[in-house]
């Protein structure tokens, strides 16, 4: 029998999702799993919810074998010789994350990264990116509205779900905003189902371009559209601009002058180039007020140069002054407004968590009930009793310097 522990969010600041919502804890139980969660007052769903529906409660989940959380667990959390499964971000060599992954090693803990679990093909089996990018969206109309006073929008995390936000959107009537969103995967995938709802038409790159519209409308492009080849020849291969990103250039300039908000939603490599340099959001003919930059990757290596920091639930939007190529206050004539949370699914907590879970008992319990060499875990298995995974050993540098 699996003996799986729920534990509790401990990073600040605070998250509220879960990787596991209440029913989906008591589905488990009913199909023979041992579920215990860890108490905790900072999750979208209460304590009560959980006991409500029988679902074992503790302080201490140290009996368990496999821990399940979102954010990175605190060093002083990690209980050593466990399984546990959440977001560590070392991948990329963060530096910040450094000590957790030397701890982790070091407490002979199985770590399992959520971003890595793929299936066969390569693909990502569970994420929250569909969710940062309805989130993003949504904040990106929040912010034009408080720029413009053309409408209001509640913020999202002072909504209950999604659907108390799509009742709203069926009352404002948007004004004839035009939108670029980039990328095409979940993140973009989201922000597109959220424009929709709003009653945004979607139309060709070409007509978003080259037509005038009365009415509210967005376009979406893929790496065809804002990049070109250096060397001047026809783009012709995508996946030739993910394996070689450096050879490659921006050709996002036919876009400057003719929209009014970018949503970006791509997953960017570090080589490959940036939307717009700081020059060119310095001149008259870049007519974008507000970037909601759901990638948030901090400049200098960025896609977009004005991402200077984070910002926070709390606090969500920084104006950044081309001229002065410094941080302002946001929402005024000379500043162009950023929004670059970097957990937007916390504002959307429970249909987030609620999705997760679904994907987790679908996608990954299977292969963690019967672990394999090779298999699913095995492949995103980071970290593995003292030593790093095979997957990753390239990590060795960042760990041991």
């Amino acid at each position: 029998m699996l003996k799986i522990g729920i534990i509790k969010e401990e990073k600040s600041p605070p998250d509220s999702r879960v990787p596991l919502n209440p029913s989906q804890c008591k589905h488990l139980i009913n199909n023979g799993f041992d579920i215990l969660v860890q108490k905790s007052n900072s999750r979208c769903f209460s304590n009560q919810d959980y006991l409500d529906l029988n679902i074992p409660m503790a302080e201490d989940i140290s009996n368990q074998d496999i821990l399940l959380g979102v954010k990175e667990v605190p060093i002083e959390s990690l209980i050593e010789n466990k399984t546990y499964f959440f977001f560590s971000h070392t991948i990329k060599e963060q530096a910040y994350n450094q000590k957790l992954l030397k701890e982790i090693v070091r407490k002979k803990i199985h770590l399992v990264d959520y971003e890595v679990l793929t299936d066969i093909n390569g693909q990502r089996v569970i994420a929250f990116g569909k969710f940062a990018g309805m989130v993003g969206a949504h904040n990106a109309l929040w912010t034009y509205g408080k720029r413009t006073k053309l409408f209001d929008l509640p913020r999202m995390n002072s909504l209950y779900d999604y659907t108390a936000a799509q009742e709203i959107y069926r009352s404002i009537k948007f004004p004839p905003v035009k939108i670029v969103l980039t990328g095409t995967g979940r993140v973009s995938g989201g922000s597109e189902l959220v424009l929709k709802d709003m009653g945004f038409t979607k139309v060709r790159p070409i007509d978003f371009v080259t037509k005038n519209y009365n009415f509210p409308i967005f376009t979406q492009l893929s790496s065809f559209y804002y990049a070109k080849r250096k060397d001047g020849k026809e783009f012709d291969n995508v996946q030739d601009f993910y394996d070689n990103p450096s050879d490659y250039e921006s050709d996002f300039n036919h876009f400057i002058g003719c929209s009014d908000i970018m949503i970006n939603g791509i997953y960017w490599d570090n080589k490959a180039p940036a939307f717009f340099t700081l020059k060119q959001m310095a001149e008259q003919n870049f007519k974008i007020k507000v970037i909601a930059d759901v990638t948030c990757d901090i400049a200098p290596v960025s896609s977009i140069p004005s991402t200077i920091k984070a910002s926070t639930i709390s606090d969500p939007v920084f104006g950044y002054d081309p001229v002065l190529k410094e941080e302002v206050k946001p929402f005024t004539e000379s500043a162009i407004d950023m929004m670059t949370i970097d957990n937007l699914p916390n504002e959307l907590p429970r249909d987030a968590s609620t999705a997760f879970g679904n994907m987790f008992i679908k996608q990954v319990l299977p292969e963690l009930s019967n672990p394999q060499e090779g298999n699913m875990i095995d492949r995103a298995s980071i970290a593995k009793y003292g030593n790093l995974g095979k997957n990753f050993e390239y990590l060795r540098n960042y760990l041991e310097n």
